[in-house]
């Protein structure tokens, strides 16, 4: 029987309720080399929701996986109809408070690097350059026959011109930009190949059950080693692909600080959490810190 992913975590000690206070933050910060983990609480303010947080997709919604997606045509039919759909939302998010404060810590000399688990690419829309993306980045399309790369908004042509009139109205978008789409309304949707190869099309992210790649995961551990401090924003950790770099730095002497509305899995680990919402939380900081925010949109394509 195939093993289902982890998708929730429930805690077995108490957990503190978490703190305002901010002043750990601010001076992680003010002596520099900060690496940033984010998670999907920092684009929920951007309309993209989280999947664990208070009227989180997970309690509608089981993500697809790698394994159901490459063994199951019908499985692969059912994504891109949905994924189609939600992509026309979650393409059109913009960076929030909390993506161009982070940005703005970047330009200040503040941070060491951004990895992000988030596959919107709202950081670097924000301005923030060094960004790993640990799960890729739903802009992107990859042929798994031959490993082409290609944009997301190509893809997102090719489809609107198989399947004229494809306009169901989805019950709600998830943080991984699929859409919640009934058998019904996915109806006779026509998925197409690579046109390279005429190989299976999969977005470049790493879907649930679907290992992170190696080098990836190593050059995030180097990241940790070289930090004086990871702050986590915005992520539930319920996952190993996050947490492992919490129990990574925690281990290493490094404090871990959570700016996290919820209780984390990494809580255990981290010297605070801070139980603010993040937009406001990062705001805050950057003026503490004397440090201006831009006010637009650095998105350019």
């Amino acid at each position: 029987m195939r093993m289902r992913p982890t998708l929730t975590w429930t805690p077995t000690e108490e957990l503190s309720p978490g703190t305002t206070d901010l002043e750990p933050v601010a001076d992680a910060l003010s002596s520099g080399g900060v690496l940033v983990l984010s998670g999907a609480g920092i684009s929920t303010e951007s309309g993209i929701p989280d999947y664990r947080g208070e009227g989180g997709s997970l309690s509608r919604h089981t993500p697809m996986t790698y394994q159901d997606f490459t063994a199951d045509a019908q499985a692969r039919r059912r994504y891109w109809a949905r994924s189609h759909l939600g992509w026309r939302t979650f393409g059109r998010a913009r960076p929030n408070d909390g993506h161009r404060a982070v940005a703005a810590f970047e330009r200040h000399g503040m941070l060491s690097g951004v990895i992000t688990q988030n596959v919107d690419g709202l950081h670097q829309a924000a301005g923030s350059e060094d960004v790993v993306e640990l799960h890729g980045n739903l802009g992107r399309v990859v042929c798994l026959s031959c490993g082409t790369l290609s944009p997301r908004r190509e893809l997102a042509r090719r489809l609107e011109e198989a399947n004229e009139g494809f306009a169901p109205v989805a019950a709600a978008i998830n943080p991984d930009g699929d859409a919640d789409l009934t058998d019904e309304q996915v109806g006779d949707f026509r998925v197409v190949p690579c046109t390279v190869c005429g190989g299976v099309l999969k977005p470049d992210v790493v879907f649930f059950g679907e290992a992170v790649p190696p080098e990836r995961v190593e050059h995030c551990r180097a990241l940790v080693r070289e930090a004086s401090t990871l702050l986590v924003l915005g992520s539930s950790l319920t996952v190993m692909s996050g947490l492992r770099f919490v129990r990574q730095a925690a281990q290493a002497g490094r404090p871990v600080l959570i700016v996290n509305r919820d209780p984390t899995r990494g809580d255990r680990h981290a010297v605070t959490r801070i139980a603010l919402p993040l937009g406001a939380a990062l705001t805050t900081l950057a003026g503490r810190l004397g440090i201006p925010v831009d006010d637009g949109d650095a998105r350019t394509g």
